[in-house]
């Protein structure tokens, strides 16, 4: 199947352009790395090209798409990734695989510092068809630091080569996380999906739901488990807890962020996040 093209990246966000390195547009956001943006550089014939940069909080990344596949990996701050099938929130020191020609837009929280891997398509075979929060060892993140130090310059020699090939290897056998939020293909049925992440609830209730929709109880649980393969009190949970990771890396509290979502007590959403994703939620970001 043909391949989308690339389309230039809008930001939403001030940044500072420097001199041309190596005969290359390079562009720094905030006080770290700086690479050449992908599309100046998408044309080398190399499997993966490695490029970082660092993004203020809030930074905003428009809707649009590569003709690679890309591996993003933070090791600080966090990262909202927003598709028209769902959302995916990356914490820092875990991975977003983000297939060749899906229409994306990327929102920061915190200071992001961020290396990703661009993958030629036929090398990404045994990569996940959709987007994918990924585990991602030391020695993943070792590898991709790595990578993005390659030079860009020159012709890759023997070590890159075995570099960039032992980097794919090890992207295919990755671990995927529960970090993603799938949107039904209904359009109705998206709509209020996306009202609800705007403003989660965790006491809003099928019943809300189907007579809001004006559908049956019946058919609305039906058809929402046919789309997006959870049940609705599943999927309602998964929305709250994964809404609540950019807040509390924010650096607001459990307490606060518990009571916005509707939760009795701070205790109770702990449990339900310790649950979710096997610590509670400052160990689990790596806050505490």
């Amino acid at each position: 199947m043909e391949r989308l093209p690339h389309r230039a990246v809008q930001f939403k966000a001030r940044f500072d352009t420097h001199p041309p390195m190596l005969g290359l547009n390079v562009t720094k956001v905030g006080h770290g790395m700086r690479s050449p943006r992908i599309d100046k550089v998408d044309h080398l014939p190399r499997p993966v090209i490695g490029l970082g940069h660092d993004y203020a909080d809030g930074f905003l990344i428009e809707p649009h798409e590569h003709r690679r596949g890309q591996l993003m990996n933070a090791t600080s701050g966090l990262i909202v990734l927003t598709t028209p099938e769902g959302k995916w929130v990356m914490p820092p020191h875990r991975g977003m695989w983000i297939p060749a020609g899906v229409r994306h837009s990327v929102r920061a929280v915190g200071l992001v510092r961020m290396q990703s891997l661009y993958v030629e398509p036929d090398r990404a075979e045994a990569m996940p068809v959709h987007c994918q929060v990924l585990e991602i060892t030391s020695f993943m993140r070792s590898l991709i630091g790595e990578v993005v130090g390659l030079s860009l310059d020159r012709e890759a020699d023997g070590r890159s080569q075995a570099l960039m090939d032992l980097t794919l290897y090890e992207m295919e056998r990755l671990p995927s996380l529960p970090l993603s939020l799938p949107f039904p293909s209904d359009e109705r049925l998206a709509k209020k999906c996306r009202e609800f992440v705007g403003q989660p609830n965790i006491h809003q209730t099928t019943d809300d739901w189907s007579r809001e929709l004006g559908m049956s109880r019946r058919a609305f649980t039906r058809i929402f488990r046919q789309q997006t393969g959870l049940s609705f009190v599943g999927w309602r949970q998964q929305a709250c807890l994964l809404s609540a990771l950019p807040q509390l890396s924010a650096g607001q509290s459990v307490t606060s962020v518990a009571m916005e979502l509707g939760y009795e007590n701070p205790a109770a959403f702990t449990i339900m996040f310790k649950r979710a994703f096997g610590k509670p939620p400052l160990a689990y970001l790596g806050l505490r």
